[in-house]
């Protein structure tokens, strides 16, 4: 959704033809970051805000803004977010009805042995959408809390540990298990799309990470278009990222009521490298 709002914004402002987009995984795309800093193949990346600081103060690559960031919070000068992306619990309608299942309200209820073999997340090692489980739980029960649990889950997931964040989601539209953990912006539109998916607000909170917009600094060889490619994104791709990705950003949007997180919340650190990799820790040492 956020790839097809920046093309859309680009194309229908000239610079349809002048650009390649190229998508990776976060995990995949840090790692690119961190160990090729100015040498990137990119002129302009969107990753997650968290990456971009962690390969910036590495890696000193990205360009000073050159245009207006009204953002709601104060973000480093170098970015500029694109969308806030938020977790949820999914639900396949059909299967939790024939399977009998209760309906959970919590990230907790997901350790609970009734849902043996019926349950999917992603893996933090490779998606930073199991991010947004695992700061929930720590944020609710603690490390040694959020690792009982997990480790609960876990044992429910059996081999649906996924590697890609949109891949409990999948499961849950295929009907192979009744109850995923993904992003809730996805399993809203496909409630709307008459599937037989539902989605829960988990009762520890819907977390949420940013993704930004960066130009890399490569001194004589920037690409000018870069810096305009990258405010043309942030002044005319809002509105249809909003669509998708209710949660505002910059002063004067609104969100859709409709499809409002019941629980929105942050955590109570800053969100970096260093604690993404703790928290990748926690995960390993919670695995069967």
């Amino acid at each position: 959704e956020a790839v097809t709002a920046m093309k859309n914004a680009l194309d229908g402002n000239g610079y349809e033809g002048k650009y390649i987009f190229q998508t990776y995984g976060t995990s995949e795309l840090g790692g690119k970051l961190l160990a090729e800093g100015t040498n990137l193949e990119a002129d302009l990346v969107t990753m997650s805000t968290f990456y971009l600081q962690s390969a910036q103060e590495q890696n000193s690559m990205f360009l000073p803004l050159d245009f207006e960031v009204n953002t709601l919070t104060e973000v480093p000068d170098y970015t500029a977010p694109i969308t806030s992306q938020e977790g949820a619990i999914i639900l396949n309608t059909e299967l939790m009805a024939s399977e009998g299942l209760p309906t959970p309200t919590s990230l907790k209820d997901l350790a609970d042995p009734i849902y043996a073999g019926q349950v999917s997340v992603t893996d933090i090692q490779s998606s930073s959408t199991a991010w947004l489980l695992i700061q929930a739980l720590v944020d609710a029960y603690g490390d040694d809390g959020a690792q009982a649990v997990l480790s609960g889950i876990y044992d429910n997931c059996g081999a649906h540990i996924e590697t890609s964040g949109s891949g409990p989601l999948k499961l849950c539209r295929a009907g192979e298990v009744a109850i995923g953990f993904g992003l809730r912006h996805q399993a809203v539109a496909d409630k709307a799309e008459g599937l037989p998916i539902d989605y829960v607000d988990p009762a520890e909170g819907n977390f949420s990470l940013t993704e930004s917009v960066a130009v890399l600094d490569k001194g004589d060889e920037t690409n000018p278009l870069a810096m305009e490619m990258a405010q043309c994104i942030i002044e005319n791709a809002r509105e249809e990222l909003l669509a998708t990705y209710p949660n505002p950003l910059y002063e004067g949007e609104t969100s859709d009521s409709a499809n409002k997180s019941a629980y929105p919340k942050t955590f109570s650190e800053p969100l970096t490298l260093e604690l993404f990799q703790k928290h990748q820790e926690l995960s390993e040492s919670a695995k069967p």
